[in-house]
């Protein structure tokens, strides 16, 4: 699976990356996420673990991440380091001009067997109308 998304949002870009590279806010702004909270004491860094909770596909998923690269204002990669659903995520954020920014995130990964082997290829669809909802709906609250 590779997931793509792409968003110009109308706000400072440090302050779009500070919004979307602390996964305490992932709840605010993704669908099906139920909690998710830091593992390790800040600053976020290489290293960085978190624990989420989330609803996919009416399954219960949870997943510990850890932050594999990290370019502060810039950049934040996390990967899954035991999860029923392994992901990699890089997430950027490029200044447009002083007051605006573009936010990008490339999701790759996925269910390496059971059920949702088999499920997933079927709704193939459905996980990219989810990733295009999340950051839809992250531009409206940055902006509002």
């Amino acid at each position: 699976m590779e997931l793509r998304a792409a968003r110009e949002i109308a706000r400072a870009a440090d302050e779009v990356f500070a919004f979307f590279s602390d996964a305490s806010n992932n709840p605010r702004w993704q669908e099906g996420m139920i909690s998710c909270h830091w593992t390790s004491e800040p600053p976020i860094g290489v290293g960085s673990t978190y624990q989420q909770r989330a609803r996919f596909m009416r399954r219960d998923v949870t997943s510990t991440f850890v932050v594999t690269r990290f370019d502060p204002g810039r950049l934040i990669e996390i990967e899954t380091v035991e999860s029923t659903f392994p992901i990699g995520v890089v997430r950027t954020v490029e200044p447009v001009d002083e007051s605006s920014c573009r936010v990008s995130a490339l999701i790759t990964g996925g269910p390496q067997g059971g059920l949702w082997r088999l499920v997933l290829p079927l709704m193939r669809r459905r996980p990219q109308k989810s990733v295009d909802a999340d950051y839809d709906r992250l531009v409206r609250l940055l902006e509002s």
